[in-house]
């Protein structure tokens, strides 16, 4: 019986690139700018309700950009719930198939 298996190179860990593409690392930056930005605002209500909103404070003046803004964090964590489907991200850029016997006992 045949088996495959796949040789990754040292930056590669199961399943895929440690790396990515652009879009995931893109994606896994908004989910922690995002995350931190929520973070700011419940610390932010801890002390009489002030205004820890980054992306307000700085795009406060222009409401579609801000808008903008949360759409691309809430996309950007559902492709990290979901994963991306692209061939760098799933089977990994280096990764390489071969074949190998099984040993059997």
């Amino acid at each position: 019986m045949k088996k495959y298996t796949k040789n990754m190179c040292g930056n590669c860990k199961e399943g895929g690139c440690k790396k990515g593409c652009i879009g995931a690392m893109i994606a896994k930056i908004l989910v922690i700018v995002g995350g931190v930005n929520w973070g700011l605002v419940g610390v932010g209500m801890f002390f009489g309700g002030a205004n820890w909103n980054v992306v307000n404070l700085i795009l406060g003046s222009m409401p579609t950009l801000e808008a903008i803004v949360y759409v691309l964090v809430g996309v950007s964590a559902i492709m990290m719930v979901f994963g991306c489907k692209c061939k760098k991200c799933c089977g990994g850029a280096c990764a390489v198939e071969e074949k190998k016997e099984e040993v059997k006992m």
